[in-house]
């Protein structure tokens, strides 16, 4: 256990290599006018896609909402006929929709 300890204490006091300087031009290493063109036109195009995808995704809601609402509305159309089916039924002397007593 002590050689491991000496070995870490060791390879922490030794000096860490700097870099050497290199010859390359900065100037060429980064996009420039271009790169930040085409990485705004990007931005762009994907604000607009996920716009028009909210706005669908909303229409289609909207659409769903009111085909259930219509649903609805034949369904409970179509209980009051069959009550009012059923009460002629039980009583036919009385006419069908209409005044009760």
């Amino acid at each position: 256990m002590h050689d491991a300890l000496a070995a870490l204490a060791l390879a922490a006091a030794t000096a860490t290599p700097t870099p050497t300087p290199s010859m390359i031009d900065p100037a060429k290493v980064t996009p420039g006018a271009w790169g930040f063109v085409i990485t705004a036109l990007v931005a762009v195009v994907t604000i607009v896609l996920v716009w028009d995808m909210i706005r669908r995704i909303r229409r289609g809601r909207v659409r769903a909402d009111l085909l259930d609402e219509l649903e609805a509305e034949r369904q409970a159309d179509g209980a009051v006929e069959a009550t009012e089916t059923d009460d002629a039924s039980v009583d036919p002397d009385e006419p069908t929709g209409g005044a009760q007593r």
